[in-house]
């Protein structure tokens, strides 16, 4: 897969002297790795890696809300893998989860591969480089920590099994490459270090690829999942004062952009020659290029809505086959699949304010009511931490956020603990046959 993704990357720069390189079908470790301009283009498989379906072109944010979901809304689709994550039932050989499992780790070992030779790359880009390459490993990390580890827990030590850290490149697959789980808590630290060091690396603008305020967004959510409400408040802060980028004026137009529009910090970028929006797959009908009504929203989340003038509660079409109702967030099936977006900001501000009786930047109630205004929902008289947790579920439904919400805030899915092992992705089976030194999760068989 290595070969593949570089003989990719290789194949999308120029042709001069093309007569003097090797066919990209059977090009060899050694002359892929022998150039920087190949490096470069290696991270931009990673990128291509990264946006599959199987992470961050949908399936990942979908299995984190139907994970969390209770009755928000109902799995109809015929496939099993989601519906396994839905009753919170996953079996060890459940193929999306061994797909992200496999995806993560072709991603990280592609950027480990591009740090570890980042001598050859033009010394002027080096640290753009670096810094997106940590960029995605960070990003990575973190989502295969969430997934597979329990949620970490703040003033405690963290030792509860996370999943292996591979930090270098991996190019000869002969030798013995088993390698035993991390601890969460070593876990997060790695994902800390490449995310701060991403941020003093890249430049503010970075066209589609992370930037500076990319880095700093991800980190504010990294802290935020952590009870770190000091580091998260001044890193949304950061990315909301200085990031330059604005909350939409309207609230469809945060969505469905062929184009990253203001409000967005990063997205994985989808066109009708490359990428993968799979969250269109299993929301959108099969007019807007999805299965029809595999994930139909339900009335009990259209009540979490009390304003009549919010249109968010709006934000839904029924589904011409099934006559269910479906969300309006995914309708453009090459849209860009966006990660990070301004409005998540301001609400981990207005947490962490909440949590830290402070005001940085503005007030806990200014933020939401910035949100709710821009949805023209009423404006609050006051706001508690139960507010903004409300306020997440209507401004982030539906972004792959359900799961994670309710564990770092200690909520039952349900009748389910949030800290039950059912919650918990197994190790796939295949990852347990062939390293022994892996510990399944408590709960799984084989």
């Amino acid at each position: 897969l290595i070969l593949s993704m570089l003989g990719l990357g290789i194949a999308l720069t120029s042709c001069e002297d093309k007569l003097d390189l090797e066919p990209t079908q059977s090009i060899s470790t050694e002359a892929a790795l022998s150039t920087g301009d190949n490096i470069e283009n290696l991270l931009i498989g990673a990128y291509a890696e990264a946006g599959q379906a199987a992470s961050y072109g949908g399936r990942l944010q979908m299995m984190a809300d139907l994970y969390g979901a209770t009755d928000q809304v109902s799995w109809n689709g015929t496939f099993q893998q989601p519906r396994q994550v839905y009753v919170k039932n996953v079996l060890v050989d459940n193929s999306y989860v061994s797909g992200f499992w496999l995806n993560a780790y072709d991603v990280i070992n592609q950027t480990n591969i591009v740090i570890d030779n980042l001598a050859i790359v033009d010394e002027d880009n080096q640290a753009n480089i670096e810094g997106q390459a940590r960029f995605l490993r960070g990003l990575t990390y973190f989502d295969l920590t969430r997934m597979f580890g329990q949620q970490y827990m703040p003033g405690q030590t963290n030792d509860q099994l996370g999943v292996p850290l591979s930090l270098e490149g991996i190019v000869d697959y002969s030798g013995n490459l088993e390698i035993a789980r991390a601890t969460v808590e070593e876990n997060y630290a790695q994902v800390i270090e490449d995310l701060e060091a991403a941020y003093d690396l890249l430049p503010e603008g970075n066209s589609e690829f992370a930037g500076r305020y990319a880095a700093q967004a991800l980190l504010a959510r990294v802290y935020l999942q952590q009870g770190d409400y000091t580091n998260a408040l001044a890193a949304a802060n950061d990315v909301i004062e200085n990031g330059g980028f604005s909350l939409t004026s309207d609230f469809a137009d945060a969505f469905n952009n062929d184009t990253d529009g203001p409000e967005t910090i990063f997205a994985f970028q989808v066109t009708t020659q490359d990428g993968s929006n799979t969250l269109i797959t299993h929301y959108a009908d099969q007019a807007n290029g999805g299965r029809g009504n595999d994930i139909s929203i339900n009335d009990e989340y259209v009540a979490m809505f009390e304003s009549e003038d919010d249109v968010r509660g709006e934000f839904f079409y029924e589904s011409a086959q099934s006559g269910d109702r479906l969300t309006s967030k995914y309708t453009n099936q090459f849209g860009n699949v966006t990660i990070l977006r301004l409005a998540e900001m301001y609400l981990i501000r207005a947490e962490a304010n909440l949590e830290l009786n402070s005001s940085t930047g503005a007030t806990p109630l200014e933020d939401v009511n910035t949100i709710r205004a821009r949805s023209g929902a009423d404006a609050l008289a006051s706001v508690s931490l139960e507010d903004v947790l409300m306020e997440r579920q209507l401004e982030l439904a539906f972004e792959g956020f359900f799961i994670h919400d309710l564990k770092r805030t200690m909520q039952d899915v349900g009748d389910i603990p949030y800290d039950d092992n059912s919650l918990v992705f197994p190790i796939p089976q295949r990852e347990m046959d062939v390293n022994s030194l892996l510990s399944q999760n408590p709960g799984y068989g084989s």
